[in-house]
């Protein structure tokens, strides 16, 4: 008998249903992807990460809800209700509200809804009314202001209902639970906070709740990537989405393309960090230092890439603890002079690393000449990290990386890593040395006409070193 898939495994320990799953990243690769275009006049906004959260009335969605955003605490997320877009009732059915059956389709206005979620998808802020159950009427309160954010929760019965909707989603979840369970909820929670007469509650869920459940909600399961047993209390479930919203998070479009290219995981720290070092009024003590805390922080994940080896030591309580060695054989080369500025975050991680040196001059816009290089002579025996803090056209990385393997180092053992990449650079080495890995903290819009990356940070090495073009200096220190 074969063994089992992930997803076999994964719905064997935690009941979730992965029914489809067709999420973004999650079909199979294309070996062969056209270039996509990067103009400089293509939106600089990023997408959100839309999830929907379904099921019928007392199923447990919002405490689902409530269990991702506190997980996700790290990110911008914002929830948006189906129940703030009920349309407002008219006299007439105002007179007869116990005969309205607010788990109908009609009951919701899809197209306000629509046109607020269009809105925050494309990064703009929006007013989400706030429904007032006693008066039914969206107007009375004043309406809530909702920024973009990273992650957009859609939370309701039937927002997986209309095609539209569900379009606008990156990832749909229905919430299953048991009826009985569903009911005494609604009991409870309707005598307790309403106070309402348990006949009329009963009444209402005879007449209006379960017929809706089994003819609208219940046929829109089919459109779940996910289905979660249980609700809430499937903490094992709610892992395994915050984990898969995570990547989805930190993983950019070109990843999907091309395996060996790594985007560190994005966080308050380093977008902020980003913020500081692209502002053009930073200072350069300011530039400086916060340049040097993403330096570090691609160093470190660039060397979580080299091989190990498994190793036991003994600890101070002479217990035994198996751990792994580091790679031995390493070593850095720069890419002179922006590259230098990674030197000692290198030198930092990897005590008396040795590192070498390259010098690429640009003539004109495309043309690269190599005009210095200074290398370990044992450079073919070593795993190298190529250090260049930004990866525009790409054309000086091919220079550097062509040399490195003339000197003997195999395309396999090279680890390009840098602060900012654009697109066009990435295609170029990818489709160049599809076996060297490639670690940035960021990937930039694209190139504008003057081939500079936009939104970038301008000349790193003058910003970092304080110069001007003019005092550019071409002799390289010695190794």
């Amino acid at each position: 008998m074969g063994s089992k898939s992930v997803v076999d495994l994964i719905e064997a320990s935690s009941g979730v249903h992965y029914s489809g799953f067709h999420l973004d990243g999650l079909e199979p690769r294309n070996t062969e992807v056209e270039q996509p275009s990067t103009s400089a006049a293509e939106s600089v906004h990023k997408q959100p990460f839309v999830i929907g959260v379904a099921g019928g009335a007392a199923s447990g969605k919002t405490t689902v809800c409530d269990m991702i955003i506190e997980q996700l605490h790290d990110q911008r997320v914002v929830l948006v209700n189906q129940d703030s877009f009920y349309n407002n009732l008219t006299e007439e059915e105002l007179a007869r509200v116990h005969e309205y059956n607010f788990d109908h389709p009609d009951a919701f206005d899809t197209e306000q809804l629509l046109c607020a979620m269009e809105k925050l998808k494309h990064g703009q802020a929006v007013d989400i009314p706030k429904y007032d159950f006693k008066s039914y009427k969206n107007n009375v309160f004043p309406a809530r202001r909702v920024n973009p954010s990273d992650v957009i929760i859609l939370e309701g019965i039937l927002i997986f209902h209309d095609l539209r909707v569900r379009e606008l989603m990156n990832m749909k979840i229905f919430v299953d639970t048991d009826a009985d369970v569903r009911l005494a909820r609604r009991i409870r929670r309707d005598t307790v906070e309403k106070g309402r007469d348990i006949g009329m509650v009963l009444d209402q869920y005879s007449k209006f709740v379960k017929p809706a459940f089994d003819d609208f909600i219940l046929p829109t399961k089919k459109y779940a990537d996910i289905i979660i047993p249980r609700g809430g209390d499937n903490h094992v479930a709610i892992d395994l989405i915050v984990q898969h919203i995570r990547t989805k998070l930190g993983q950019h479009d070109l990843c999907k393309i091309y395996p060996n290219l790594y985007v560190i995981q994005s966080t308050f720290q380093i977008r902020g960090m980003h913020t500081l070092i692209r502002d053009a009024q930073t200072t350069k003590h300011d530039f400086v230092f916060y340049a040097d805390r993403l330096i570090r922080l691609v160093v470190e994940h660039g060397l979580g890439h080299l091989p190990f080896t498994e190793k036991q030591v003994i600890t101070p309580t002479e217990s035994v603890y198996s751990g792994v060695d580091f790679c031995k054989r390493l070593c850095g080369v720069s890419v002179i002079r922006s590259g230098e500025s990674m030197e000692n975050a290198l030198r930092a991680c990897c005590k008396g690393i040795k590192i070498g040196k390259i010098l690429i001059h640009r003539e004109g816009d495309n043309g690269q000449q190599l005009i210095y290089e200074k290398l370990p002579k044992d450079i073919s025996d070593r795993h190298v990290l190529l250090l260049d803090p930004v990866l525009g056209t790409g054309n000086s990385a091919v220079q550097a990386i062509s040399l490195l393997i003339q000197k003997g180092v195999p395309e396999s053992n090279i680890i390009f890593l840098n602060l900012i990449s654009a697109p066009q650079g990435v295609h170029v080495v990818c489709k160049s040395f599809p076996r060297i890995k490639i670690v940035t903290s960021e990937i930039d819009v694209g190139l504008n006409e003057d081939f500079r990356v936009i939104p970038g940070m301008g000349e790193f090495g003058d910003r970092y070193f304080g110069t001007d073009d003019d005092d550019q200096q071409l002799v390289a220190p010695p190794l």
